[in-house]
């Protein structure tokens, strides 16, 4: 009798386990941890909102390159300021390391690998980096197997030994997820006759399974440095060539002689160096990526939530009411300093906007994710829009052209307006183009109370 009600009671208590919503509808996540986001370090909060796209000034070049139209646009975290040499120096760093470790790991790998897990023994297979180890650069056994990252001695200035920067490559993955959406690719659930996946996509295409999405890019991370040259034939940019990217007096200047590619590549590494972290320190899975802005997230955090102003500062001129110039571009007659810089000058030099953001007009022009078309306002949603189209190598030139926002040193104040349109190819490096990173914002939870972290340098 005592073990018949024994059992009967563990019955009871096994049942109201697997029962703890007591029949309710209350989902399996409920007592997970809370979602947080935190907000991302010098980073400005954009709310959502709906704004005309396109509006503002009159087209004076009668180019037909944007109708306004009435868009609606997700809420997002943007840099305040343009990605500085500084910052992008850390990425090119980071590659070069990485390719560092890589060859150390292959004659020293105790040193410069992990391969097992100490807590459970588990052997990685490929072995991972080892990043707590600092490199010896002037190691005797490191020398030797390093020296094929410097260039050889006949390229070598005054013998100076340098990496050799040709050599920078990162090499990444990521989804193309506009393919994977297309109907003609979609995967066919149907099965042949021994039961197995036919492997087809609905239309015919041959979609095996999901890497057939997945892309693998290799790119040279280095800036071209010699932009500065080959941008104006006949002009004495020399003295930047040799000393923009590496000195420390342009440590706050805005990165130029970036490609877009090189641009949606640092976006990817930022994303994978925080994610890298969350996961590691704080125990969460992955963070929203960073990423390149559309030009209508562009145009949107550009306006600071003035409406059909041309400018960021919300006005219709280019001067404050004191007569000082309120961006960095070629003012006047060709008077480049009469607004306080010959060229670039140092990010956050002039007012931010009504949400923090620097430079939105002015000091160099900014990438956006956006594929130029000049009729993309009339095809594209009035929701979150955005016209992209990932070309390859043997597509046509006008398959790469990418839009390019906010106008730079050495342009007059009609690129400045925020409703100017201007494109660039995608595999071009110029000494005016920059770009800067957005996080797309995923909600908070009640009783949320974040800081706001500047990276403002002044």
């Amino acid at each position: 009798m005592k073990k018949t009600l024994f059992y009967l009671l563990i019955i009871v208590i096994l049942g109201s386990c697997g029962n703890s919503g007591n029949g309710e509808l209350v989902g399996v996540n409920k007592n997970s941890k809370p979602f947080y986001q935190p907000d991302p370090y010098g980073m400005a909060y954009i709310p959502m909102g709906s704004y005309t796209m396109g509006g503002g000034d009159e087209d004076i070049l009668y180019g037909q390159a944007h109708e306004p139209k009435t868009i609606s646009v997700s809420p997002f975290y943007m840099d305040e300021t343009e990605i500085t040499n500084d910052e992008y120096r850390e990425f090119v760093y980071w590659v070069r390391d990485s390719i560092a470790r890589t060859l150390l790991g292959e004659a020293l790998e105790e040193d410069y690998l992990i391969l097992e897990n100490d807590k459970t023994g588990e052997v990685y297979d490929p072995p991972f980096l080892n990043w707590k180890t600092d490199i010896d650069w002037n190691g005797e056994e490191e020398r030797e197997v390093l020296e094929e990252m410097f260039l050889p001695e006949h390229e070598r200035y005054f013998r100076k030994k340098q990496i050799d920067t040709r050599k920078l490559f990162y090499e990444y993955w990521w989804v193309d997820l506009h393919a994977a959406a297309s109907r003609s690719n979609r995967y066919n659930y149907d099965k042949d006759e021994d039961g197995n996946m036919t492997g087809t996509g609905q239309y015919g295409n041959n979609i095996a399974d999901r890497s057939a999405f997945v892309k693998r890019e290799i790119i040279n991370v280095f800036p071209d440095t010699l932009a500065w040259i080959h941008d104006y034939t006949y002009s004495f940019n020399d003295p930047m060539t040799k000393t923009y990217f590496w000195h420390p007096a342009y440590n706050h200047y805005p990165v130029v002689g970036v490609t877009w590619k090189q641009a949606k590549a640092f976006c990817i590494w930022r994303t994978q160096k925080i994610n890298n972290y969350l996961s590691s320190r704080k125990g969460v899975s992955s963070v929203s990526e960073f990423r390149l802005p559309t030009e209508a997230e562009w145009e949107w955090a550009a306006r600071g939530g003035f409406e059909l102003n041309a400018f960021p500062w919300g006005g219709p001129y280019g001067r404050n009411h004191e007569g000082c110039f309120l961006a960095n571009y070629k003012p006047l007659r060709g008077n480049y300093i009469d607004d306080g810089g010959l060229t670039t000058v140092i990010v956050a030099h002039y007012p931010a906007n009504e949400w923090g953001l620097y430079d939105m007009s002015g000091n160099v022009s900014e990438w956006t994710s956006s594929a130029f078309n000049e009729s993309s306002y009339n095809f594209t949603w009035d929701l979150n829009p955005n016209y992209t189209y990932n070309a390859k190598e043997d597509d046509a030139p006008v398959m790469k052209r990418k839009v390019i926002r906010g106008g730079s040193w050495k342009d007059i104040g009609y690129y400045l307006q925020v409703s100017t349109r201007q494109y660039e190819y995608q595999d071009s490096a110029k000494c005016y183009i920059g770009f800067r990173c957005i996080q797309p914002f995923l909600g908070r939870q009640k009783g949320d109370n974040p800081s706001k972290a500047s990276r403002i340098y002044h």
